[in-house]
C-alpha cells in the first residue's frame, strides 16, 4: 500500500494481535528468523544455499548455545551420496562463504544420515547430535597458521581453533589480546600489535599480515634481570604511587584496596596464619617496603621471616562491626617500614568477616586471582598439616621492573619505545577539554578534598550476553561496548561531545606475569568524538578506532604522559581526565575455605580519586557461562548527591539495554528515564 507499484512490504515474521486501544500485542514468531550477534538471520536462506549444492540432499540450520553464553549457527546436512566425510563439511562451509556474509556462515557443519522428525513432520531439534567444536573452518595450511591456531586456543581456553575463526568472536578481549601478542612473539619471533590483531583477527589473516615482519627480539627474561638482594629500583607504576603517597595526607586511603569476605565456615586461625606466611614468602611485593632515597625511593624486599604479615583476630559486638571495618579500611600504611598487606578476621558470634586490605603499590585487580588461589591452596595444605608445595614462579616482580625500564628506554632518545609512544600521546590528546563539564549538584571547589562514596549496581547476565553478542557482531570487545555507552551517556547528560575517560590497563604483557601478585597497572586515556548524534553502531566504530592506538601505546607511564601532554594544572580536579572506567574481566577470584567458595566485595574507603569512577567486575554464572557485571561507581561527594549518582547508574543500564536492542538508532533517541518514551 505504500510503494505505489503494488510490491509487498517486508514480512517480519512476528505474530501479533491488534488490541482495542490500537497497540500491537506480541506473541512470538511464525518463521525461522533469528537474531544473532545483532543480525537478523533467516535460517531458511542458509538451508537453501546448502541444498543448492549437488552433493547435499537435505539440510537444516539451528542455533545452539556456545561456550561463551551466547548462541551460534550449526548446520546439519544429509549427503546425496552416502559415506561423505573427511574435509567435506569444511568444504561445504567454504562454499557458503562464497554466497553468504560471514555472520550467516555456521560455526560447524554436522553430517547425519537423516534429519530426525517429530510425529507431525517437523524437525526434532532435541534429537540432533551435539556438534563437536574443534574450530570451525579450514585446517592450518602451514607452520605459521598452525602455531597461531594453537596460540589462540591456549590463550582463550577453547578446545581448538580453525584458521578462519575470529579471536574476538571466540571471546577475546584487551587482556587476552595482549597475552596473545606475547605468545605469538614467543612462537613466531614476531610480535603483532593490537592493531594487527583487530585488522586480522583470524589465524589465516594474521599469518599473512605477519609474513614479512622482522624478528622483534626477546621478551621478558627471568631472575637474572634484577639483583637477588640489596636495593631494587621501583617499577614505573610503583614510582607513580610512591609520589602520590608523599603528596597525600597520612589518613587518605585513596589507594587502599579493601576486600571483604563474609565467611560461612569457621576459620582455623593457626592454619590461616601459616598460609599467609606461605603466600607472602611466595609473592615479594607483599613483603616489600619502600624507604625514601633522596627524591625517590627503592624497593627493599624483606626476608619472609621478617615480614610479620599476620592474621589479626578481633571479637566484637554485631553493632560495632561496621565502624570497626571502616576504621580498619582507612588505617594508613607506613610504606617505608610496613608491608603493604593487612588481614583481619572480625568475629561477632553471629558471623565472621574477613577483611583483606592491600596498598595499591603492591597489587592490582588482576592480582586477586593468583593471590586468593595461592592463599586457598596454602590454607588447605596447612589444615592437612603440610606445606603447600608451590611450583616456583617463572619470574619475580623485580625482574619485571628491570625489564620494563630496559624495554622503554630513555625518553630523550628519539628511537626509544618511550619517546615514540610519548609522541603519539602529544598528538592524540592535543586540544582536549580542561575538564569534562558534567553537571553536578554543587559547584566544583577550588581544592579537591578527596571525600567520596560508592553506589553499587548490576548489569544482569541476560543483558550482558546481549552486549557480548553486540560486541562480536561489531568486531570489538565488551569493554568497547561499555565504554561507548558511557561516552554516549556523558554526552546526553551535558558532558560535551569530546569525551575523555581514563582506563586501567593490566600491564601484564607477558604470560610469565600471569601468576604474580604485583602492581602492573597503567592508565591510558580514551578520547571519544560523540558529535553529530551518531547511531550506537557508529559510536562503537569510533570508540574502537580510538581504543586500538590507545592500547598500542599503553606502555607510557601515566605521570610521563601528563608531563608530555602538559595540560593546565589545577588543584580542583584530576589532570587530563576526571572520569574513569575499568573492567576486570579475569576469571573469578575467590577464597576457598574447606571446600566452600567465598567471593569478595570491594568495601568503600570514603574517598574518591576522580569525579566519577566506574569499576566493573565480570562474574561467571553457576553454569560457567558469563554472568552479571557488578559495577561500583565511586563518586566525589563534594560534587554529587547519592540520589544523582543512583539516577546516573540507572540511566547507564537503560542506555545499554536500548543499545543492545537497537544499535542502529541514533544516540539521542534512547529513552533514559522511566517516564521517557523513545524518540522516533
Amino acid at each position: 500500500p505504500f510503494a505505489g507499484d503494488g510490491s509487498r512490504m517486508y514480512r517480519t515474521g512476528d505474530l501479533v494481535r491488534r488490541r482495542a486501544d490500537g497497540l500491537l500485542e506480541y506473541f512470538g514468531r511464525q518463521d525461522n528468523q533469528v537474531k544473532l550477534r545483532g543480525f537478523r538471520i533467516e535460517l531458511g536462506e542458509i538451508e537453501h544455499q546448502l541444498t543448492r549444492l549437488d552433493e547435499v540432499a537435505r539440510a537444516a540450520v539451528v542455533t545452539l548455545p556456545d561456550h561463551h553464553g551466547g548462541h551460534q549457527l550449526v548446520a546439519y546436512v544429509v549427503p546425496a551420496t552416502p559415506g561423505a566425510g573427511g574435509d567435506w563439511p569444511a568444504r561445504l562451509l567454504d562454499a557458503l562463504r562464497a554466497h553468504l556474509p560471514g555472520h550467516m556462515v555456521p560455526a560447524a557443519c554436522v553430517v547425519v544420515e537423516r534429519l530426525p522428525l517429530t510425529n507431525n513432520g517437523k524437525l526434532d531439534v532435541r534429537a540432533l547430535p551435539a556438534p563437536v567444536f574443534e574450530g570451525a573452518g579450514r585446517a592450518p595450511r602451514n607452520r605459521a597458521e598452525r602455531l597461531l591456531c594453537e596460540v589462540f586456543a591456549d590463550v582463550l581456553g577453547v578446545p581448538g581453533v580453525g584458521i578462519d575463526d575470529s579471536f574476538f568472536a571466540l571471546g577475546g578481549h584487551s587482556l587476552t589480546a595482549t597475552r596473545a601478542a606475547a605468545a605469538v612473539a614467543a612462537a613466531l619471533g614476531v610480535r603483532p600489535g593490537l592493531e594487527d590483531l583487530f585488522a586480522a583477527p583470524t589465524p589465516a589473516g594474521l599469518a599473512a599480515r605477519l609474513a614479512d615482519r622482522p624478528d622483534t627480539g626477546a621478551g621478558l627474561v627471568g631472575p637474572a634481570a634484577a639483583p637477588a638482594d640489596g636495593p631494587v629500583a621501583l617499577s614505573h607504576a610503583q614510582r607513580r604511587l610512591w609520589l602520590l603517597y608523599q603528596l597525600m595526607a597520612d589518613a587518605d586511603p585513596g589507594y587502599h584496596i579493601p576486600l571483604v569476605f563474609r565467611l560461612s565456615v569457621p576459620v582455623d586461625t593457626a592454619a590461616f596464619d601459616a598460609a599467609l606466611a606461605d603466600v607472602t614468602a611466595r609473592h615479594e611485593p607483599l613483603r616489600t617496603v619502600f624507604p625514601a632515597d633522596g627524591e625517590t625511593a627503592h624497593q627493599r624486599i624483606l626476608d619472609p621471616g621478617d615480614a610479620e604479615v599476620r592474621l589479626t583476630v578481633t571479637d566484637c559486638r554485631p553493632a560495632a562491626l561496621d565502624a570497626l571495618l571502616t576504621a580498619a579500611v582507612r588505617a594508613p600504611f607506613d610504606l617505608e617500614t610496613e608491608p603493604p598487606l593487612r588481614v583481619t578476621l572480625f568475629r561477632t558470634g553471629e558471623e565472621q568477616v574477613l577483611l583483606v586490605v592491600l596498598h595499591h603499590i603492591a597489587a592490582d585487580g588482576w592480582s586477586f586471582t593468583p593471590l586468593f588461589r595461592d592463599l586457598s591452596r596454602a590454607y588447605a595444605a596447612r589444615r592437612a598439616g603440610a606445606a603447600p608445595g608451590f611450583r616456583p614462579l617463572p619470574v619475580r616482580y623485580r625482574d619485571h621492573a628491570a625489564w620494563q625500564r630496559a624495554a622503554l628506554g630513555d625518553r630523550d632518545d628519539p628511537g626509544s619505545l618511550l619517546a615514540r609512544q610519548l609522541a603519539h600521546w602529544r598528538t592524540a590528546l592535543a586540544g582536549i577539554p580542561l575538564c569534562t563539564p558534567l553537571p553536578g549538584d554543587r559547584p566544583r571547589p577550588e581544592y579537591a578534598g578527596g571525600a567520596g562514596a560508592v553506589v553499587e549496581f548490576t548489569v544482569p547476565a541476560e543483558l550482558r550476553r546481549e552486549l557480548d553478542e553486540l560486541a562480536r557482531a561489531a568486531g570489538c570487545t565488551l569493554f568497547v561496548v561499555l565504554q561507548a555507552a558511557l561516552a554516549g551517556l556523558l554526552t546526553r547528560l551535558g558532558g560535551g561531545e569530546d569525551i575523555v575517560v581514563g582506563t586501567p590497563t593490566a600491564g601484564r604483557s607477558d604470560p610469565a606475569l600471569d601468576d604474580l601478585v604485583g602492581f602492573f597497572v597503567n592508565t591510558v586515556v580514551l578520547r571519544t568524538d560523540t558529535s553529530g548524534n551518531p547511531t550506537f553502531s557508529e559510536l562503537l566504530r569510533r570508540v574502537r578506532e580510538a581504543w586500538i592506538p590507545a592500547y598500542a601505546h599503553q606502555d607510557v607511564p601515566f605521570d610521563l604522559l601528563v608531563e608530555a601532554v602538559n595540560p593546565p594544572r589545577s588543584l580542583a580536579h584530576h589532570p587530563v581526565f576526571q572520569i574513569a572506567f575499568g573492567l576486570l574481566n579475569t576469571e573469578d577470584s575467590a577464597l576457598e575455605l574447606d571446600g566452600t567458595t567465598h567471593h569478595w566485595r570491594l568495601a568503600g574507603t570514603g574517598s574518591a580519586r576522580f569525579d566519577l569512577a566506574f569499576d566493573a567486575v565480570s562474574r561467571t554464572g553457576a553454569d560457567g557461562a558469563p554472568g552479571d557485571l557488578d559495577i561500583s561507581l565511586e563518586y566525589a561527594t563534594e560534587l554529587f548527591d547519592r540520589a544523582t549518582v543512583e539516577r546516573l547508574a540507572d540511566r547507564y543500564v537503560r542506555l545499554l539495554r536500548a543499545a543492545a536492542a537497537a544499535p542502529d538508532r541514533p544516540l539521542h533517541t534512547y529513552a533514559l528515564d522511566p517516564r521517557e518514551s523513545p524518540a522516533p
